[in-house]
């Protein structure tokens, strides 16, 4: 029996995928729910799994684009495993390796070409001139017989500017995914269309490195997840919401949708890239069930299981461009969302505190928005409420009780 193997939806509203990588090759055999496959959507890349065990057939190429129904490859469930598994394949390679031999040997039986002093190359005095001034005697046209370069033409020969180097200066061509297109296009329509301002503030760190210093191993023992920065800005972000509720909103059409929850976006690097999976009903959870959350995406992005589900219907995001270095950026919008929230790297700096100049760990944040829903007092307000949070957490973000915050 053949087993026609269609493209799965990957979710809501994708209706067709790209052939990002084969995993196997056309006539092997494949086991039941072995990944085939790699896909690209216009939100993420998949695997494709095998729905039955037997031989394959290939029926779309590495790069094409199928329509979700379409059949991509024939699996022959009535064909037997072949007998010797690996040490059948061993034993392929081995016979195909001195074919291949074969195949280069008239490479290395080809003549050598011999230059001489007549067949256009330079003059021992001429070469000793060139490498002097540096210059590649193959950008050196020669006046000599049969074009040699003479020793005159070597003094002549002066480097320009624009003279390459010997060094390599290769290049290559490569398609870009689906799913980077998708985002190049994302990105060019949110500059297009949409109000994008940046406000920026600065946030004095030093409160949250004393609660971390004196409380992140007892944290960690308990539950099992580290105290990081990411819970602290998650519930700074959910307090600034709550008092700025345009912030949550985004524009449909000639409509305002305001939320009455808080799907925090959370940017997170994975092995094709930039990804974005959302901690749902974020207003709920305490710093372990953010923590505990933020881990659980991370891995599953690093391990590229990240669905389509859990990156769509986010309503407002954060991005740490500091794990990377950057001291300060204008994060881009995550359209539908109105507003994005950028962290940066914590560096110490010079401040006045109560009169005197003080040293503290100081980290840059800006706010992007959406003008066009979000005013500036809003949007000002709302990265005022997010330092303040993170400049008095014990009192504006724990109520004052720190091991009942952290659940100690």
């Amino acid at each position: 029996m053949v087993l026609e193997m269609k493209v799965p939806s990957p979710g809501e509203s994708i209706t067709e995928v790209e052939i990002a990588e084969w995993l196997v090759e056309d006539g092997d055999y494949v086991e039941k729910d072995q990944a085939i496959a790699e896909v690209d959507s216009d939100k993420a890349t998949l695997e494709l799994p095998a729905e039955a065990s037997g031989i394959i057939t290939l029926k779309a190429e590495e790069g094409d684009a199928v329509a979700v129904g379409e059949v991509v490859c024939l699996i022959d469930t009535s064909a037997e495993k072949p007998a010797g598994g690996e040490d059948a394949s061993a034993e392929k390679e081995e016979k195909e390796a001195p074919k291949k031999e074969e195949k280069a040997a008239p490479a290395e039986k080809a003549p050598e070409k011999k230059e001489t002093y007549a067949s256009g190359t330079a003059s021992p005095a001429a070469k000793k001139v060139l490498a002097e001034k540096g210059v590649d005697p193959k950008e050196v046209k020669g006046t000599g017989k049969d074009g040699r370069i003479t020793k005159d033409d070597a003094v002549k020969a002066t480097p320009s500017m624009g003279t390459p180097s010997t060094g390599s200066r290769g290049s290559e061509r490569k398609k870009l995914s689906m799913l980077r297109r998708k985002v190049a296009e994302r990105l060019v329509s949110v500059k297009n269309e949409t109000a994008m301002l940046t406000t920026f503030n600065e946030v004095d760190m030093s409160p949250i490195f004393e609660l971390r210093k004196q409380y992140k191993d007892e944290f960690k023992s308990k539950h099992g997840v580290g105290l990081g920065f990411m819970s602290f800005f998650t519930l700074a972000v959910v307090r600034a919401l709550k008092m700025y509720p345009a912030v949550n909103s985004m524009i449909d059409g000639k409509e305002m949708i305001s939320y009455d929850f808080c799907d925090v976006s959370i940017a997170v690097s994975g092995p094709k890239g930039l990804m974005v999976p959302v901690i749902r009903n974020a207003e709920n959870l305490s710093f372990r069930g953010v923590e505990a959350e933020v881990k659980r995406l991370a891995i599953r992005a690093r391990e590229g299981e990240i669905t389509v589900d859990e990156m769509t219907g986010g309503t407002f995001t954060i991005t740490n461009g500091g794990v990377f270095g950057s001291m300060l950026s204008t994060p881009i919008i995550n359209p539908p969302q109105s507003a994005i929230l950028g962290m940066h790297n914590i560096v110490e700096r010079p401040i006045a505190r109560d009169g005197a100049i003080a040293i503290a760990p100081i980290m840059y944040v800006a706010l992007s928005y959406d003008h066009r829903i979000i005013d500036g007092k809003e949007s000002v307000g709302f990265l005022v409420a997010v330092k303040e949070a993170l400049e008095s957490p014990e009192e504006l973000l724990m109520d004052g009780n720190v091991k009942k915050a952290l659940e100690l």
